[in-house]
């Protein structure tokens, strides 16, 4: 087939989903051509070396990326976003007619950040079949940092959302609760598939950890429990932090990364004076293996939010790959998924008192145990969430949308 794709980030920036999956479909034989922006993630300015102009192409044999300039105001404010996302789908309507127009099918990676584009994209193409991997149906500004949640109202971008989740010929979602969330919203249920995510295999795989990382991860012979990612309003590391504080002595809880909310947690954790908490900046993806190695266990944490119950984040699949048992404060899918591969522990979100017991649990259970935790979530993921798997899903919805269309 002729596969378009459509996607707000890719290579080189951190966006191994749609990037495997165009360089995979490419390597099955099909011809396929992306259309993509300039890479700005996650600073929000253009990667040094490269320059935003309309006419950048790159070939290989069966692979074309045609990016497209777009806003990068690099201030992460909701107007900074706003104003990028609108750019994007401006750019994508003057070019995507003519560089798309003679595709079998249009696959794309679906983000809040992509949906105007996407809408202008259906408008244009017309009758070409389409896919939408759905990542993420609620935009980071509609969950309020004091706790609160926002319901999707009659916003232009909640609007347009729902338009073309309905408008596409198949959607594909990251966790069986997302497709209770699509459905809710008049979806047609024959025409939603649950595909979830894999992460980049090339990295993440189990590695014995360096004499560096222990350094970075350990400090003697406790316990060591480790969270690498965003620190943001959706993760609620607060929660962490007070149930860390409750056992030092016992454990540590190393955050690796940063993010919007990484000062209130830092302030929470000198308020309570949690020596056992340390902050580590963010490392490069490919320094990630070992750290997670050189630790106990992986921590996963969602807030208690309905929208978040249908999500799975990313750092699960990259655990998971690595053969890291995982702790998960989280609800829904997440939770679920630990608890059948039996890959660590789990308990509900947004209860320290909970979650320190879980903590004190894990430091308990010897490193066999442990190895054995690992070792099902890694099998877990290599057949439920691999690329192989997740490949062959993608591409078998998009000869499905292609045929019926033909038939039709």
């Amino acid at each position: 087939m002729r596969v378009g794709i459509l996607s707000y980030h890719f290579p080189p920036e951190p966006a191994f989903i749609p990037g495997s999956l165009a360089e995979e479909l490419a390597a099955r034989g099909h011809e396929v051509r992306v259309l993509t922006g300039f890479p700005d993630y996650p600073g929000g300015h253009v990667y040094p070396g490269w320059r935003q102009r309309w006419r950048h192409l790159t070939r290989s044999e069966r692979l074309t990326v045609r990016r497209v300039p777009r806003y990068a105001g690099g201030d992460g404010s909701t107007g900074a976003r706003m104003a990028s996302h609108l750019s994007f789908a401006g750019s994508v309507a003057m070019v995507g007619r003519r560089y798309l127009a003679d595709v079998d099918v249009l696959y794309v990676f679906q983000l809040p950040a992509t949906t105007f584009a996407t809408a202008a994209l259906l408008r244009m193409l017309g009758r070409v079949p389409t896919v939408l991997h759905v990542q993420d149906l609620w935009p980071e500004e509609e969950v309020a940092a004091d706790g609160a949640q926002r319901q999707r109202g009659p916003g232009r971008l909640a609007t347009t959302m729902r338009r073309v989740l309905r408008e596409a010929d198949a959607l594909a979602v990251t966790a069986p609760s997302m497709r209770d969330l699509v459905l809710a919203d008049g979806v047609d249920p024959d025409r939603v598939r649950v595909v979830l995510n894999w992460t980049d295999e090339r990295i993440f795989q189990p590695v014995r950890p360096s004499r560096a990382a222990q350094g970075i991860v350990r400090r003697d012979g406790r316990c060591v429990v480790m969270h690498a990612g965003t620190i943001g309003v959706r993760q609620g590391l607060e929660t962490a932090v007070r149930a860390a504080a409750a056992l030092d002595g016992r454990m540590d809880l190393v955050l690796v990364g940063s993010g919007a909310e990484e000062r209130r947690v830092r302030g929470l954790a000198a308020e309570l004076r949690a020596e056992n908490v340390r902050f580590v900046e963010r490392r490069s993806p490919v320094d990630m293996p070992e750290l997670y190695a050189a630790a106990d266990y992986q921590l996963v944490m969602l807030r208690d939010l309905p929208e978040l119950r249908g999500t799975m984040p990313g750092k699960l699949q990259a655990a998971l790959a690595c053969a890291a048992p995982v702790i998960a404060s989280a609800g829904g899918d997440t939770a679920e998924l630990v608890e059948r591969a039996r890959a660590g522990l789990s308990c509900p979100p947004e209860d320290w008192a909970t979650l320190a017991d879980r903590f004190w649990l894990a430091s308990t259970i010897p490193a066999a145990a442990r190895s054995e935790m690992g070792r099902r979530g890694r099998e877990a993921y290599l057949r439920e969430m691999s690329l192989r798997a997740g490949v062959d899903r993608v591409e078998d919805l998009l000869n499905q949308v292609a045929m019926a269309r033909r038939g039709g």
